[in-house]
């Protein structure tokens, strides 16, 4: 080793062994006094009242859930009455502990319920942090979120917090003027999961708000929601990143190097995301519309800042970049007005008077249930074939995105049958086929 470089020697008090032994020997002290039957007496006493609430919570859930399974149109109160449902053996465990607590209390010393009134506050906080991570969707994150709030809560209940926070913050990393640690670490991804959550919770509150506004367009909900949302995720982002002690004029470095890589390898990416903004400036397309876009005919469910979720009638989602609707053409089947024409085409016999049949034809489109009566169907003859008279029908529905193929069916069917039932004959084509002998064929 070179002498001019000195060893860096921990202060006694910060190094990571010593925190852990003296942390380990305050656990000791703490516990030793309490290592006599009355401890014992304390965990028997816990252990019962946990086999008591397991069997009430058995004859108390089924007739609860009937109850429950009377709530109707109310989703939300009923995810929270059967999260508490499921919780129903630590609510009563909970309920007991501090019974027996309060009863030790009054009859001997409050050392000796120690255990049962820690035990009951640590249940309580499990019950509490189970029902409001009930909130998050996936399931993994929601435990995982529990086990983490309640593992500090548990150090924190148990007075062990000091010791470990500082055994946490003991190893650290200097980056120029920030000292990183595990306890900063654990610090900001705590405030930064719950500042991106309540900014997402605010931002999907707002947009619910706002698509129930009648006074905006589609569109311009749409574009209001990712505005808001954009700008609460990024205050979120910020505020997190402040209050673990990291300065914020150090992100001109990161926007710089997110510069270049949307000159390099994120065209595309920035590409459909100003032309989604496009879309829902200039109003092209809205959640409702049915577009036609290449071989893709279905309505638009949703636009988001990448793409455009297109549902055909077959069940299948398009998820087609945002890019596509405005450097390629689009129809928009229901863009100014939401009344669609269809054509349908037949022939006659020329033995059947015309206008009777177009008269039929009329009556026949306008029984269906989605053809509307404005504009009114009609029926022209558009040509004398070889071996009818050939007319078009034209009607007009307002609801595209419930099919095409199966309205024009019915209105193929509604014309058959009322052409049965007043004798107008639908011709097909005749052909006559003349057969000769045989060719004799002369051979040399």
């Amino acid at each position: 080793m070179d002498k001019t470089e000195q060893p860096v020697d921990l202060q006694p008090e910060l190094d990571p062994a010593n925190i852990v032994l003296g942390w380990l020997e305050h656990i000791y002290k703490l516990i030793t006094p309490y290592l006599s039957s009355w401890t014992i007496l304390q965990f028997v006493l816990i252990a019962a009242c946990y086999v008591i609430a397991v069997a009430l919570a058995r004859l108390i859930e089924p007739r609860l859930e009937e109850h429950l399974r009377q709530i109707h149109q109310r989703p939300r109160l009923l995810r929270f009455l059967a999260t508490l449902l499921r919780s129903t053996r630590w609510i009563v465990m909970v309920v007991m502990l501090w019974v027996v607590g309060g009863i030790m209390v009054k009859i001997t010393w409050p050392s000796r319920s120690y255990f049962v009134l820690v035990a009951g506050q640590l249940v309580a906080a499990w019950v509490v942090i189970r029902v409001a991570t009930r909130i998050v969707r996936n399931r993994t994150l929601a435990r995982l979120i529990a086990l983490v709030a309640w593992g500090f809560v548990a150090l924190y209940i148990s007075g062990a917090w000091d010791e470990v926070s500082g055994a946490l913050d003991a190893v650290s990393l200097s980056v120029g003027e920030l000292r990183i640690s595990p306890l900063l670490l654990i610090k900001g991804a705590f405030f930064l999961v719950l500042l991106l959550w309540g900014a997402i919770a605010l931002a999907d509150l707002i947009d619910g708000q706002l698509r129930k506004s009648t006074d905006l367009t589609p569109s311009l909900q749409v574009l209001i929601g990712k505005v808001v949302k954009a700008v609460l995720v990024t205050v979120a982002f910020l505020a997190a990143l402040s209050t673990i002690g990291i300065d914020l004029t150090a992100l001109t470095v990161f926007s710089g190097a997110v510069g270049l890589g949307v000159g390099f390898g994120l065209q595309k990416v920035v590409s459909n995301l100003i032309s989604g903004t496009i879309i829902l400036l200039d109003k092209s397309i809205k959640p409702g519309d049915v577009i036609s876009l290449g071989d893709t005919f279905g309505w638009i469910s949703s636009l988001r800042a990448r793409y455009v979720s297109v549902v055909t009638r077959d069940g299948k989602e398009y998820l087609i970049p945002n890019e596509d609707f405005v450097t390629q053409q689009v129809i928009n089947w229901s863009y100014t007005n939401r009344a669609v024409r269809q054509d349908i085409h037949f022939g006659t016999a020329y033995g059947c008077d015309p206008h009777t049949v177009r008269k039929l034809a009329r009556d026949a489109a306008g029984s269906v249930d989605r053809v509307i009566s404005s504009p009114a169907p009609v029926c022209h003859i558009i040509g004398f074939g070889d071996s009818s008279l050939d007319y078009i029908l034209r009607f007009w529905i307002e609801d595209p995105e419930r099919g095409l193929t199966n309205i024009r069916g019915n209105v193929f069917l509604a014309l058959w049958d009322s052409f049965r039932e007043h004798g107008i004959e639908i011709p097909y084509p005749h052909r006559e086929v003349l057969v000769r002998g045989p060719i004799d064929i002369v051979t040399k």
